[in-house]
C-alpha cells in the first residue's frame, strides 16, 4: 500500500494536475517554505460558495507540489463549506498521530499524505498549498508562510 502511495506523490509531482496561472480568478495569494525553498502561488476561481476552478504555480519539492496537484483536482467544483471540510480533515491527517485512523472515504486520494505526520519536518511541505488556497478564499492579502 505504501508503493501505491509513493507512486500516486510520484506521478502528481512529475505531471501535476492544474499547475497554470488563471487569469479570470476571483483570488488568489502567495506561500513560502523556507525551510525546503518551496514558493507557490493559488488561485482560485469562486462563483456563488462553489470553487468553480483551482490552480496553482511555483516550484517545490515532491510532497510540496503533489499536495498542490491532489488538491485542485480534490476541490474542483466543492462549496466552500466542503473545501473548508477536507482541509481540517486534511491537516488533521498530516499533523497527527502516526498510525492514527484515516477516513480514506472522505480523504479520498489525498490519504497517500497519512504517512506525513510520521516526518515533522515534511508537514510544511505537504501543507503549505491549503494554507496558501485558505488565504486566498478569505481574501486575508497576507502572504502565507510556513515560519
Amino acid at each position: 500500500m505504501r508503493e501505491l502511495y509513493q507512486e500516486l506523490i510520484l506521478d502528481h509531482n512529475k505531471k501535476p494536475r492544474n499547475r497554470r496561472a488563471m487569469a479570470d480568478a476571483t483570488a488568489d495569494a502567495d506561500g513560502f517554505n523556507p525551510l525546503c525553498g518551496d514558493k507557490i502561488h493559488v488561485f482560485v476561481k469562486v462563483e456563488g460558495d462553489r470553487i468553480a476552478d483551482v490552480s496553482f504555480d511555483g516550484i517545490g519539492c515532491a510532497i510540496s507540489t503533489a499536495s498542490a496537484s491532489l488538491m485542485t483536482t480534490s476541490l474542483k467544483g466543492k462549496t466552500l463549506a466542503e473545501a473548508r471540510e477536507i482541509f481540517e480533515r486534511f491537516h488533521a491527517m498530516v499533523t497527527g498521530e502516526p498510525g492514527a485512523p484515516v477516513d480514506e472515504d472522505a480523504l479520498g486520494k489525498l490519504a497517500v499524505f497519512q504517512g506525513v505526520c510520521e516526518f515533522p519536518v515534511r508537514v510544511k511541505c505537504a501543507t503549505l498549498a491549503w494554507h496558501t488556497l485558505k488565504a486566498a478564499i478569505e481574501r486575508s492579502g497576507d502572504a502565507v508562510t510556513t515560519e
